[in-house]
């Protein structure tokens, strides 16, 4: 999960606005990206809704997502490995 946020950061706001020269620069503006992140983009996986709004009870929750373990389930009892 971690990774993923991680790559969302860089990918979506730090490399493509090319906003950060050093790591004080990446620390100033951390706080507001994370900001955005969690009030303002909306997530495939929730929905199409923010973090916040999940958190919140605005959002729909239902779970667009399978586990790990929920898809070797799946799998065995279709018969694949």
């Amino acid at each position: 999960m971690a990774e993923r946020i991680n790559g969302i950061i860089k990918d979506e706001y730090l490399y493509p606005l090319k906003c950060c020269k050093n790591l004080a620069d990446v620390k100033m503006k951390l706080p507001r990206i994370i900001e955005l992140y969690n009030n303002q983009r909306p997530h495939m996986s929730i929905g199409m809704n923010t973090p916040n709004d999940i958190h919140s009870g605005i959002g729909y929750k239902k779970r667009l997502w399978k586990t790990y373990t929920e898809i070797q389930n799946q799998k065995r009892s279709q018969g694949q490995k």
